[in-house]
């Protein structure tokens, strides 16, 4: 062999020494480099991405694992407060009047209900389950953490200001073209803008001047300057007294009615601190008023407020409001959906790749349940859910909203992933094992169960974990078939109404809340830490009980 050479083609003579062919060694070896340049362009540009999203929802989410409390001391001597019946107390009122108790300078009803709402609504219902769980504590005085609303809970966190600006963009552009046009001006510490208002006879009577329309007037003595514009956009530059100065011109010089005259009227306040040169705020409207404010940073100042890790996010079920919102229900929900997935898909699966993969005849009807298999692990996981609810809940009649229906729908999107991973795992156990054990007279069946079996279970449930967490993200069946509800506690069980974490991010994300915000990105966050255990364990247990070959 070492004496074959290889001849050349009849008048094709390679030299490879020649400055040709070292151009083109030199061009496949910048050919190589390119191919990894772009290898490592992809991979980088994969990474890049892979950490915008984690970064984005971190950065979204961590302010939902903690939350903001109050301390508040309450005494449980309420005669409502019974020692054999604790949970029929008056909690509402005992919660209320220990909070008001920390502002004794308040009074007045309005003032008071705007103290209620620092605290969270739920609060009572936090006090009355503390002192179910503990009714030796009733008749002594409790320290216990209250969750703040909402609002303050994000203000607190410093997601929303206590403070926005008073005027939007447009509104100061459409100020600035009034400075421009010299107008504008400051007289006696009150800004006023000039405009030409026709004093007009049918809306200011001559014989009578109290009576007039100057608020008619003077709108239209500043739409000169807006005619492009809505009268929306402009005319709260003027202040409420604007009509006044004009009243008050006309009274003065009687003989003007039916002229055009030049009056300096004032603007609103907000204009008037935007062009003695501040920025104009306003109390941010989610909040009541900037009494409220001062008061909640009265209770921080007194060090009563503080930010502990937000274990209700796991073991509270949803919730209207956003500080008391968790995810066990969710969490409950998807582990018995995932459990009646894995109960009918594990088997199911393994004993049809079994059989097709070692027992069944190769023909033309094997070969077609092959390609359906093969094309079931394409199908969009949102025509699995229109199966569900055709068939299960259309047909059958079973409960709406169920994991034993969602676990059931999950199974036939999993199905075939989990048949297709058995089969490659069979298959790629040696011929040997098999030939070895029919030797020693073994049959068929026991060469499949007692050898090849247990030689292919790391990669079947490698392949089975890896079909789960994938089922275990999967939303558009769950929400077909309406594990979308608002459940407010965990199941007891495959049939009871449950929502999942999937649909239960999807919930979050369509609230209007500005709290559920930071609560879908936590949810996602607990959401793709469970998706990446599951891959964690699939890797574990293919590295713990894989065989080379």
């Amino acid at each position: 062999m070492s004496d074959t050479a290889i001849k050349p083609t009849q008048g094709h003579r390679i030299e490879w020494g020649s400055e040709q062919q070292l151009k083109n060694v030199k061009r496949r070896y910048a050919a190589d480099r390119r191919l990894q340049l772009f290898g490592l362009g992809a991979i980088s540009l994969a990474v890049l991405l892979l950490g915008i999203l984690v970064f984005s929802l971190v950065q979204t989410g961590y302010k939902s694992f903690v939350q903001t409390k109050v301390l508040v001391e309450i005494p449980l001597d309420h005669p409502s407060i019974k020692r054999d019946e604790p949970g029929k107390g008056s909690y509402r009122v005992i919660v209320r009047n220990a909070f008001r108790s920390n502002f004794p300078e308040v009074s007045g009803r309005r003032d008071l209900r705007n103290v209620d709402r620092i605290l969270s609504s739920q609060a009572r219902f936090i006090v009355r389950d503390y002192v179910v769980a503990n009714p030796e504590l009733v008749g002594q005085t409790i320290k216990i953490a209250l969750p703040l609303s909402d609002p303050f809970d994000q203000l607190h966190k410093k997601v929303i200001p206590s403070q926005i600006a008073a005027l939007s963009q447009r509104e100061k552009q459409l100020f600035k073209s009034l400075q421009d046009r010299n107008v504008v001006s400051i007289e006696n510490d009150v800004t006023v803008v000039q405009i030409d208002a026709f004093i007009d006879p049918e809306k200011v009577a001559a014989q009578d001047l109290d009576a007039g329309d100057y608020e008619g007037v003077v709108k239209e003595g500043l739409r000169s300057y807006f005619l492009n514009y809505q009268p929306s956009s402009y005319e709260p530059i003027l202040a409420d007294n604007a009509a006044d100065a004009v009243k008050n011109f006309v009274q003065q010089n009687p003989g003007v009615v039916g002229q055009t005259v030049q009056v300096k009227v004032p603007v609103s306040e907000h204009y008037d601190v935007l062009n003695k040169g501040s920025e104009p705020f306003v109390t941010n409207p989610r909040f009541d008023s900037a009494k409220q404010i001062e008061q909640y940073k009265a209770l921080n100042e007194k060090n009563l407020i503080s930010t502990p890790f937000n274990w209700e996010l796991f073991f509270n079920s949803d919730s209207r409001f956003p500080e008391q919102a968790g995810l066990a229900g969710a969490i409950v929900g998807s582990f018995y959906t995932l459990l009646v997935c894995f109960l009918i898909s594990f088997p199911v699966g393994i004993s049809a790749a079994v059989y097709l993969e070692e027992f069944a005849p190769k023909n033309r009807y094997t070969d077609l349940i092959e390609v359906n298999i093969n094309n079931l692990a394409a199908v969009p996981s949102v025509v699995f859910g229109l199966l569900g609810l055709a068939v299960f809940l259309g047909f059958f009649g079973m409960p709406r909203s169920a994991p034993l229906v969602g676990g059931m729908v999950l199974s036939l999107m999993t199905l075939p992933t989990i048949i297709i991973a058995t089969r490659a795992a069979l298959k790629a156990v040696p011929p040997s094992v098999r030939e070895a054990a029919l030797g020693v007279g073994a049959s068929r069946h026991q060469v499949v169960i007692h050898h090849v079996l247990p030689l292919a279970m790391p990669g079947i449930l490698t392949g089975t974990i890896i079909g789960l967490a994938q089922a275990l993200g999967e939303t558009a069946p769950l929400l077909l078939i309406g594990m979308n509800a608002f459940i407010t506690a965990a199941p007891g069980g495959i049939l009871e109404p449950a929502t999942a974490l999937p649909t239960q991010i999807f919930s979050w994300a369509d609230s209007p809340e500005r709290g559920f915000v930071s609560r879908t990105s936590a949810a996602i966050l607990v959401l793709l830490g469970f998706l990446v255990i599951m891959n964690a364990i699939a890797i574990f247990m293919r590295q713990r009980f894989e065989r080379s070959w």
